[in-house]
């Protein structure tokens, strides 16, 4: 069975309000980037995960003075004097 989702309507700027159901699944709040994808005849909406302010890394990330910082930068950081 295919899931067919919650229709919503574009406002004429283009926009749709992502339901408050889905938002919380996703543990997106308001803020919150996201990254909209074209796939074939589909539009995707995903959350994005945190990344290095550095190198963009993805895994193994902290959080220090609201920005997310990897291990490996953490730790060349931790070598400058």
């Amino acid at each position: 069975m295919i899931d067919e989702g919650i229709i919503r309507n574009l406002d004429a700027l283009g926009r749709i309000v992502v339901p408050k159901e889905m938002r919380k699944l996703l543990c997106v709040k308001e803020g919150d980037p996201v990254r909209i994808i074209k796939n074939n005849n589909s539009i995707i909406i995903k959350k994005c995960k945190n990344s290095c302010v550095f190198c963009e890394a993805e895994d193994n990330i902290f959080e220090f003075q609201n920005m997310c910082i990897c291990k490996d930068c953490k730790d060349k950081l931790m070598q400058i004097k």
